[in-house]
């Protein structure tokens, strides 16, 4: 039954223009959600302006008072009135402007809006005049106000035009939490400008303006004084500069460690052209790159700074300016994606006595144990072949070694290879163990664990879990130079080709992408104007399920690059290859051998996890110790 009070349609009503009170109305419940959002478009507009220093006042969370405070260049006073108007801005003034915007506001619509539900009021002087006026926006009066240079634009009683809005809201300490996010997005970018968040007379944060020489060195200092030194410590440093046929697109910030993850996405930032965005393209690119490495369902932590070149990408797509659509996303996913696998490839092993390493001591390291290179090392060769044995003779992929083991365990040679190591590592037993970042081993616990001695303590190693991540790289880097040296992937043709009811989005994909998908190995082809017929796979995907492949390379095709549909199924099988071929649990290993292993891991990517995201290491500082036993105390 219909609801008593449900609205009635009202047939018959004549087309008319809306009123400019309601067409504000309407624009500010598109622009104005809650009191952040008033927030987010001020401290907008106190950006552009220039502003170093911007302090941000609230009380009742927001309802009651909103005061933004910048010091930038000012608005002249005959300006005042139309800065309170609807599409009034000064930004941009042509279409050419709009399609490559550089500037954090350019709608016009967001002070408007915001004075068509609240009490507005913009006190403004700019450089040079004698003093500052004041705009109120109910009434229009404008008057002389005492002010420094800058604006301060202030916003009572949010919501009081519009009182059934006003009951969507939250408690005032849920929409003060919501105030100092949309504050911290904006410090996180711009470390060069002064942030202070005061809440009913109390300073509830502040970020001072960084100092440094360079960008980086000022984000980093942003970063520490929001996250804490804790973020730094725990993430690495993103650098990297994507060429396309179009430009450069340059990728920087920290990534996470994947120890570091999180149960919630709640601390990833991404940043294009310094403006927050929420992108389904970033996002996914970010969290493909942490693939290899993170644990079940845990979420990164990254904050990532895009820069492209502004007509390449469109800002003009929602009110609020928090989404954006590229003219190529393909790019962009391919440079988030490479910069982030790039920064957390690199063993963090070696960073840990970075510092108390001397360049004589690096240069006698690598000479005294250039016979542990992967490429001349008995057990390297061993661990190499033993997971590559059944997968060579299949696909001719990985050099012929299949005659030299059949088993890795019932012919592994540890004589052999403790006789051409025992040399180099007892030689080096008594000197200090700060040369080796993983260090010296000193035992095997329970056949599963390595116990190795380094300068800051102990090392506890999972060593089927390192072995496996090292076989599993080395897996993946042999099929990368054998595909290097084609154009497209080696595929195979099916003998009856698979056919599946497709959507009119995924026929069209198939149509207009079947260049790219003949150089990822797949012959994807129309069979009737609703079903594709698969006609050939990858060759190392030959045995799995053709239909749901290319449902899902078609289902990232139209949104990102498919290839990593390719790539991640390729390693799914890589990654198994390696759990069964890597040393297992009860091998009972010399400490030559464990040695070796640790040597590997240090030059090995990625080798601070396994293939399922497991820590394959841990150090435990002689500090922890000491605690454990009360020493000093």
């Amino acid at each position: 039954m219909p609801l008593e009070n449900a609205p009635q349609p009202h047939i018959g009503r004549p087309i008319r223009e809306l009123p400019d009170e309601l067409i504000s109305q309407i624009a500010a419940g598109e622009v104005v959600e809650r009191p952040a959002s008033v927030v987010r478009e001020l401290v907008d507009n106190a950006l552009d302006a220039g502003a170093t220093q911007i302090t941000v006042r609230l009380s009742a969370g927001g309802v009651r008072l909103i005061a933004v405070e910048d010091n930038g260049i000012g608005i002249a006073p005959e300006e005042l009135a139309i800065a309170l108007k609807r599409h009034a801005t000064s930004k941009i003034t042509n279409l050419l402007d709009l399609e490559s915007v550089g500037t954090m506001g350019f709608r016009g619509e967001a002070l408007a809006a915001i004075n068509s539900i609240a009490d507005c009021a913009l006190i403004s002087r700019p450089a040079g005049q004698p003093t500052a006026f004041s705009l109120s926006g109910l009434t229009g009066e404008l008057c002389p106000a005492a002010r420094a240079q800058g604006t301060t634009v202030e916003v009572k009683e949010l919501f009081f035009s519009t009182p059934a809005r006003r009951k969507f809201l939250k408690t005032d300490a849920t929409e003060l939490a919501h105030c100092v996010e949309a504050v911290r997005r904006h410090a996180l970018v711009r470390p060069e400008v002064g942030f202070a968040i005061w809440h009913d007379g109390k300073l509830v944060e502040q970020w001072r303006a960084s100092q440094g020489d360079t960008t980086q060195t000022q984000r980093n200092q942003r970063l520490k004084d929001v996250f804490g030194d804790d973020f730094i410590n725990q993430s690495v440093q993103v650098e990297h500069s994507y060429q396309t046929g179009q430009g450069v697109i340059r990728v920087t910030g920290r990534a996470g460690l994947p120890d570091n993850a999180r149960s919630r996405a709640d601390q990833q930032f991404a940043y294009v052209n310094q403006r927050y965005v929420r992108d389904k393209v970033i996002t996914h690119a970010a969290r493909s790159a942490y693939e290899d490495v993170l644990h079940g369902h845990r979420q990164p932590v990254y904050v990532l700074y895009v820069e492209i070149e502004p007509s390449r990408v469109d800002v003009n797509v929602h009110p609020t300016k928090i989404e954006v659509r590229f003219r190529d996303g393909r790019e962009v996913h391919q440079a988030v994606r490479h910069a982030v696998e790039n920064a957390l490839a690199a063993p963090r092993a070696a960073s840990m006595t970075q510092n108390a390493q001397t360049e004589s001591q690096n240069q006698s390291f690598s000479s005294q144990f250039n016979s542990f290179t992967p490429s001349n090392t008995p057990l390297a060769s061993v661990f190499y072949a033993s997971s590559a044995i059944k997968y060579a003779a299949n696909r001719e992929l990985l050099p012929t070694e299949t005659n030299l083991v059949s088993d890795v365990f019932a012919a592994w040679p540890p004589q052999t290879f403790a006789q051409s190591a025992s040399g180099s590592i007892s030689t080096q037993s008594t000197q200090s163990d700060t040369i080796w970042p993983l260090g010296r081993a000193v035992a095997q616990l329970q056949g599963i664990y390595i116990l190795a001695e380094n300068a800051q303590g102990l090392v506890i190693v999972d060593m089927h879990a390192a072995h496996e991540r090292i076989v599993y790289e080395r897996l993946k880097s042999q099929i990368n130079v054998a595909e290097a040296a084609k154009s497209s992937l080696p595929s195979q043709p099916l003998l009856i080709p698979a056919t599946f009811a497709a959507t009119p989005l995924e026929v069209s994909t198939a149509q207009e992408c079947a260049d790219t998908l003949l150089q990822l190995g797949l012959d994807i082809t129309a069979f009737s104007p609703k079903t594709l017929a698969v006609r050939a796979v990858p060759t190392t995907l030959a045995k799995g399920d053709a239909v749901e492949l290319a449902r899902s390379v078609l289902a990232e095709l139209a949104l990102h690059d498919a290839s990593t549909v390719i790539q991640r199924a390729q390693n799914e099988i890589l990654s198994t290859m390696a759990c069964h071929g890597a040393v297992r649990a009860n091998r009972k290993l010399t400490l030559d051998e464990m040695n070796a292993l640790l040597r590997q891991m240090e030059e090995t990517e990625r080798s601070d996890q396994c293939n399922h995201g497991r820590s394959t290491w841990r150090q435990v500082t002689i500090k922890e110790l000491d605690a454990l036993f009360m020493r000093g105390r």
